[in-house]
């Protein structure tokens, strides 16, 4: 491929394999009084156009409106061996797939790291990041047909439909795009599996929102990639029949990463319009193919493929005509930029410089309005130039005022609140309190033995809490009881005394190991029992071995 393109193209055999701000309290934690912890609450240059190019039996149609036609050739003899062979190298593929997002490795951001090298393999990570991450499209090729179908397929939707009360427009979308019209044909009520179907038969997309609530394997890779990542990791399923396509051309407020499940599917990917079209915070509207230039790349995208375009990237897909498509798409990095943080940092910077700094409440100049404003824009004065270098001066002045870490937590705390639970695997939960603690067998309480001293313990996941001084408290916010379904709870927290701080600060800076409670810097020592055992029965630490049992 070119090496001036704007794109980059992989077919390999994937791998197995600041300033600080002032310190203006004797303490950084403020103190409260009772010490057992309260439950809550340059625009993109142009490329040459590229197309892969992929035969299926000898030809290749282009994609159109109509279905093609069930063949009436007589059936060829089925060579078994091949099938056999063929099931034998999937299911291989589908046990290191599993082995991969269902390793307990001690590490959670280590654990994210891995997975997502499985995601982009064999492309390094440090190759990624520099060249692609928010600048341009990645294609990866594989010939591994199976590589993401352990995460899903048609039969396991089918399935949820069936078993599980799926509601139009809440959890499932039915959409169509044809001669230029987008439609969402949502029924009201739930999505029963002919209804959903009748509609597909009849050339409708069908798009599962949020199914980490319903696939454990979807729920286990993207409660695993947040932990690298540190922002929430979203997931649409889309399923498309034959010759169709469900979306007209638009861009989106994500980082895409796109996995191909099931058939094939052509994509077309044009370069933001505008300056300020790239790296958009916010997702554009349907545009007509007027509206768009020559794409800058045209992938045919295959089971066990991947692609990647940052936010701002305008994109459509066509199902081809003689195979449907399925495929995940991660979102990753919405509402997670610089712009994000400063919208918390500067008014609070703002409030605090006009508290301490009288030079931000002098007032202004006399006669100002004389050489200020649009009128006076293009008259250079004696009166406009002092204006403007007082207000750069007060600009700079505000950095140092600004609560850094503060905002920074308040991002974490939202962080949280939109994070999934983490996604315990069988070995952990001996360990956690959802598969330790009391148990009643004849009537008789088999009370958990109490936490000691000597107890080691850690945080289930690094990213499960976010310490936030705010309100004058301590809080503790958590994810752990957070459903997996995006906001369905409150943002969940403990409040706790600014005493027992440290021994959290200890917990975060030992991860990932374990430390023991009597570790904890702090003086008392039934405080330290008390916060280990209050976080244990909230769930937010693990202990190095299960706690035994003693009858009552």
């Amino acid at each position: 491929m070119d090496n001036e393109s704007a794109f980059a193209f992989y077919s390999q055999q994937p791998s197995t394999s600041k300033s600080e701000p002032e310190n203006r309290q004797v303490s950084k934690y403020s103190r409260k009084r009772s010490r057992k912890p309260k439950i809550n609450g340059e625009p993109t240059t142009k490329t040459e156009v590229k197309t892969i190019k992929t035969q299926q039996n000898g030809t290749h149609e282009k994609p159109g409106t109509n279905k093609i036609k069930p063949s009436r050739e007589v059936p060829k003899k089925k060579d078994t061996k091949t099938k056999v062979r063929k099931l034998v190298e999937n299911e291989s593929d589908q046990k290191a797939t599993r082995k991969i997002i269902s390793v307990n490795r001690p590490d959670s951001i280590e654990n994210g790291r891995q997975v997502f090298s499985w995601i982009i393999s064999p492309v390094e990570l440090t190759k990624f990041f520099s060249e692609n991450w928010e600048k341009q499209p990645i294609y990866i090729k594989r010939n591994c047909t199976s590589y993401f179908s352990y995460l899903i397929s048609c039969e396991e939707i089918d399935l949820v439909i069936r078993k599980r009360k799926l509601f139009f427009t809440k959890n499932i979308d039915i959409t169509s795009y044809s001669k230029g019209e987008r439609e969402t044909h949502n029924p009201p009520g739930r999505a029963t599996a002919p209804l959903v179907w009748d509609y597909y038969a009849n050339g409708c997309s069908v798009r599962i929102l949020n199914p980490q609530k319903y696939f454990s394997k979807i729920h286990a890779l993207n409660s695993t990639l947040q932990e690298y990542f540190g922002c929430m990791i979203g997931a649409n399923v889309y399923l498309t029949p034959a010759g169709t396509q469900g979306f007209a051309p638009h861009y989106d407020d994500i980082e895409a990463f796109v996995m191909q499940v099931e058939g094939q599917k052509l994509w077309k990917l044009y370069a933001p319009r505008t300056p300020a079209e790239t790296l958009p915070r916010f997702s554009s509207g349907n545009f007509t193919e007027s509206e768009l230039g020559p794409p800058i790349q045209e992938i045919l995208m295959s089971p066990g493929d991947m692609l990647y375009f940052p936010r701002g990237i305008i994109h459509q897909a066509h199902a081809l005509e003689h195979t449907h498509s399925l495929h995940i798409t991660l979102s990753v990095y919405q509402k997670n930029s610089w712009a994000d943080l400063l919208e918390q940092l500067l008014p609070a910077a703002l409030k605090q410089a006009i508290e301490e700094d009288i030079s931000f409440r002098e007032g202004l100049p006399l006669q100002y309005l004389s050489h200020m404003g649009v009128v006076h824009s293009d008259t250079p004065s004696q009166g406009r130039t002092q204006f403007l270098s007082k207000l750069q001066s007060l600009i700079t002045r505000l950095v140092k005022y600004a609560p850094v870490d503060a905002a920074v937590d308040q991002l974490g705390k939202q962080f949280i609140h939109d994070s999934l639970p983490p996604y315990l695997r069988r070995e952990e939960t001996t360990r956690i309190v959802v598969g330790d603690g009391e148990r009643i067998k004849d009537g008789k309480v088999y009370n958990q033995a109490e936490m000691g001293l000597d107890t080691k313990v850690k945080l289930i996941r690094y990213n499960c809490i976010r310490v936030v001084n705010e309100d004058d408290t301590i809080r503790i916010y958590y994810s752990v009881h957070n459903s997996r379904e995006y906001h369905a709870e409150d943002p969940q927290f403990l409040e706790i005394d600014a005493d027992l701080a440290p021994a959290v600060e200890a917990l975060i800076a030992h991860y990932p190991g374990y430390i023991a409670v009597e570790e904890f810097p702090i003086e008392d020592t039934a405080a330290k029992v008390q916060i280990a055992s209050d976080l244990w029965e909230h769930g937010l630490l693990m202990t190095e071995e299960p706690l035994g049992y003693t009858s009552d």
